[in-house]
């Protein structure tokens, strides 16, 4: 076993291979053109062949909806073709120089937040579309727009790294006032939310005729101000995430489907630990043990993964039905703790709805939402120090941090964010609107 850690730690903390298990979010504004940029993207790099290509212009042409042919690479439902909009968090693999990525195409639509904060909580880093059409970034970014929520989101549920992707900048010129004018107002916004300066990047494409993506554009209206990498060259500098490799195995489930064999299979992102075929796993909450079958990693069977991985487990021993999205695969020995009640630290958004004892939310976790009730208001806390400067509140407000006591209707695997920053994370959301982000600080039972 010591000689099997040696090995795995060599591998997985050498930068180069470090950064090859980067999961990315493409997110923004639901017009901003993410899934025909991204599926335009696949295409120049030769992970969608010309006839199928072609076929899909045709196909769109014939649906009257001729310019979403390079989103149908990643758009692949009949309603999100019929609509014109991604519902479902889609997930395709492809490779750089440098990495291997697995791109998670998130809905931009309102109604789809919730898918799109499953894909945030798996996700190491962030491409965010803006459309820099004039009213449409203005659209997507002021109230009520889904860039800013989107930016917030991906933040409170631990990305630090963003590349900002100013889209269509063919339909004004490729103005290099309009581009700084959208990246300042951006850039402020985003140092409020917690990202540094350091750590964002703004690159100006087309998605659909294909400049500055897989290569540097050729545009001499953009070649005369723009000095920047193109987008994959973008992807390959950000810099490696820090995995929990020496922590006990912790897997969500985002997927759970009946194998062709005596067995099934489950999806998600390792979140910590490492896990071999022929382990023995405990499933929480159902509180259930298991044993590892076989390992697929990038559509290839491998003998064991780690954090950071995006696998698909064949697992026997345990009954289907009693698996569910949202189960945390765990180590026999250290497993994770499942409770109906805990505190945590929590950050109000910009919500104007006081927060009261007995208020109702739906807690979203890794992959997961499940209703709730804000039990107890324990205190406010100062933005900066964290001192208490009030017990007991008799409400929250925006902006407000505070401690609080969250009941759930049915049993939560999670962990305390100072042991496990990845499973200690989640939201709130009320009424179709995200209200705040917390930290998990106390399990009660």
């Amino acid at each position: 076993m010591q000689q099997i850690w040696s090995f795995l730690y060599k591998r997985y903390s050498s930068d180069e291979y470090h950064c090859a298990r980067c999961i990315f979010l493409n997110s923004g504004h639901v017009d901003a053109g993410k899934s025909t940029l991204m599926g335009h993207l696949l295409y120049l790099l030769g992970h969608v062949n010309k006839r199928t290509m072609h076929k899909y212009e045709q196909e769109s042409k014939k649906a009257g909806k001729a310019s979403f042919a390079y989103a149908w690479v990643l758009d692949e439902t009949g309603e999100e073709r019929q609509r014109g909009v991604t519902m479902d968090v889609g997930m395709t693999k492809f490779e750089t120089k440098r990495k291997v990525i697995t791109l998670m195409d998130a809905p931009g639509h309102r109604d789809f937040i919730p898918n799109m904060i499953t894909g945030a909580a798996q996700a190491d880093v962030a491409i965010l579309v803006v459309d820099a059409s004039r009213g449409e970034f203005e659209a997507g970014f002021e109230a009520g727009g889904q860039t800013r929520e989107h930016a917030l989101l991906v933040r409170s549920l631990g990305v630090t790294q963003l590349a900002v992707v100013v889209n269509k900048m063919d339909q004004v010129n490729w103005q290099e006032e309009r581009f700084r004018e959208v990246t300042s107002k951006l850039g402020h916004f985003l140092k409020q939310a917690g990202f540094k300066d350091s750590d964002v990047s703004y690159i100006p494409t087309s998605g659909l005729s294909g400049e500055n993506l897989a290569k540097k554009s050729e545009v001499n209206e953009l070649k005369s101000w723009y000095k920047g990498p193109c987008l994959i060259d973008q992807i390959d500098l950000f810099k490696a995430p820090q995995r929990s490799i020496d922590k006990p195995f912790r897997l969500c489930a985002s997927d759970v489907f009946k194998d062709q064999g005596s067995g099934f299979c489950v999806t998600g992102k390792i979140e910590a630990g490492y896990v071999q075929t022929g382990d023995r796993l405990q499933v929480m909450p159902p509180n259930e043990t298991c044993s590892v079958k076989g390992i697929t990693l990038h559509d290839e069977a491998v003998d064991w993964a780690t954090a950071g991985d995006h696998v698909s487990l064949t697992l026997t021993g345990v009954d289907i039905i009693k698996i569910n999205v949202g189960c945390v695969f765990c180590s026999l020995s250290e497993p994770i703790r499942a409770c109906t009640r805990f505190r945590a630290r929590v950050l109000l958004f910009n919500f104007d709805v006081p927060v009261t004892q007995g208020f109702p939310v739906i807690i979203h976790y890794q992959t997961i939402s499940e209703p709730a009730t804000i039990r107890k208001l324990i205190s406010v806390l100062h933005k900066s120090t964290g001192e208490v400067v009030k017990k007991k509140p008799k409400c929250l407000t925006k902006g407000m941090n505070a401690i609080i006591e969250l009941q759930t209707q049915r049993p939560v695997a999670l962990e305390l964010y100072k042991d496990f920053k990845e499973l200690g994370r989640f939201m709130l959301r009320y009424s179709g609107s995200s209200i705040a982000a917390g930290v998990v600080t106390e399990i009660k039972e």
